[in-house]
């Protein structure tokens, strides 16, 4: 608690010196474009304490009467425990809203823990100990989470075209997810038995290396999107579905295709204030066919903007398949001004361990067999009228004793 109230202190003291205009704003074609440099100082336990950058840019490629508005987060980190995360991820509507763009770039030299697949408790998701001869109870419980070190790569762009003059688009992408130097630090092959984390046991099971793998692969988009503010979303509401297509000639390690579909909708409580409302998210993500690598299996935290799963670490939640589900609840807390405003909300994830080798049956895990659910608070504080940019943070408590503290920039959905 005394963290979350040192780390307050200094979002309140940034947030009243710059607050009223971040940068200033330049035009830009036939709108606008800005700015706001949110420095980045937190902890948490999987990183340590964080010190960078995150900015945030909205910008307009065309008439704002006809164009959307678009949206650009970065992030540039560095933390106590050694890990450096860069990130660039974009909605870029083109003039008259003929074209969207969705663009996600990362580079990572980190580290986080695994769990094993599939939501419950540890001791649902047993890992193999020895070779894999299976005599009798070859499985022991995974009492611990497992740390991992690793890079990663990713660049992600999917361009769309509008029909005619409805909110559906329909285009093509190209996505490459890239993970190498992989540690597992619990991973010991040299004692009896041998003992083997989850990514390496997966990986040995399925025929990866576990120490790199590539997924690289054309996808399949449709999307319907009627929201009037991407970054924070008054009416309207989105769908969104994504068809990997993966295979070896174009450098996956092993073929196969992933279903990615998602939905979001906003519930006006007033006519008068429409900040006052309640919002809903949900996104599956699909294993259809094919093998894919452990670091790129489902997991909750890998959305576009990494929003997912407050309260938890990013990737705790892996399977097969996932589900997940938010609700937020959105507030003003003024009479009249739009600055200040309150949320308060809850998720819930599910994850399967839906593997085809018939010894290892008792290791699998269905979808929606257990979910494990977070909920929290929040503040948002507006920077950006002309964009409606938010500064939130959140608190949120999970099972397990997982907790979290938060800062960004726009609405999580």
């Amino acid at each position: 608690m005394k963290k979350i109230a040192f780390i307050s202190l200094l979002l309140t003291i940034y947030v009243f010196t710059f607050a009223q205009d971040p940068l200033g704003t330049v035009t830009y074609r036939n709108g606008s474009f800005s700015l706001v440099p949110l420095p980045i100082i937190g902890a948490n336990p999987t990183n340590g304490w964080l010190f960078g950058v995150a900015p945030a840019a909205t910008w307009y490629m065309g008439d704002t009467g006809n164009t959307s508005l678009s949206s650009m987060l970065g992030s540039v980190i560095y933390t106590t425990n050694e890990q450096l995360i860069t990130t660039a991820k974009a909605n870029t509507y083109f003039a008259g809203d003929r074209w969207n763009m969705l663009t996600d770039i990362r580079f990572f030299v980190s580290s986080q823990p695994t769990y094993g697949l599939g939501t419950g408790p540890q001791s649902a998701k047993p890992i193999a100990q020895g070779d894999l001869e299976l005599n009798d109870n070859p499985y022991t419980p995974i009492e611990t989470s497992q740390m991992m070190a690793f890079s990663f790569f990713r660049l992600h762009n999917t361009l769309m075209k509008r029909y005619q003059d409805s909110r559906f688009y329909a285009g093509v992408g190209y996505h490459l997810d890239y993970h190498f130097g992989i540690k597992d630090n619990m991973l010991n092959l040299d004692t009896i038995p041998q003992q083997k984390t989850s990514h390496y046991w997966y990986s040995e099971l399925q025929g990866f290396n576990p120490e790199h793998y590539v997924l690289s692969g054309l996808s399949l988009n449709l999307l319907y999107d009627s929201r009037d503010n991407a970054v924070n979303p008054y009416s309207g509401r989105m769908a969104f579905a994504n068809l990997h297509v993966n295979p070896t000639f174009l450098g996956s390690s092993q073929n196969s295709t992933v279903l990615w579909l998602e939905y979001r909708d906003y519930i006006h409580l007033s006519k008068e204030r429409p900040r006052h409302l309640i919002g809903f998210w949900t996104y599956g993500s699909f294993v259809t066919s094919g093998k894919v690598p452990y670091m790129d299996l489902p997991a909750v935290g890998w959305d576009q903007f990494g929003r997912s799963g407050r309260a938890y670490t990013q990737g705790r939640f892996r399977g097969i398949d996932i589900v997940y589900g938010e609700v937020e609840y959105r507030f003003p807390l003024q009479k009249k001004s739009e600055i200040f405003g309150g949320v308060i909300f809850a998720n819930g994830t599910t994850a399967s361990n839906r593997n085809d080798i018939e010894d290892y049956a008792d290791s699998k895990i269905k979808l929606f067999e257990y979910i494990d659910y977070a909920y929290g608070a929040g503040l948002r504080i507006m920077i950006d009228k002309k964009s409606r940019a938010n500064l939130s943070i959140d608190y949120a408590i999970g099972k397990y004793g997982s907790q979290g503290f938060y800062l960004g920039i726009n609405e999580v959905f």
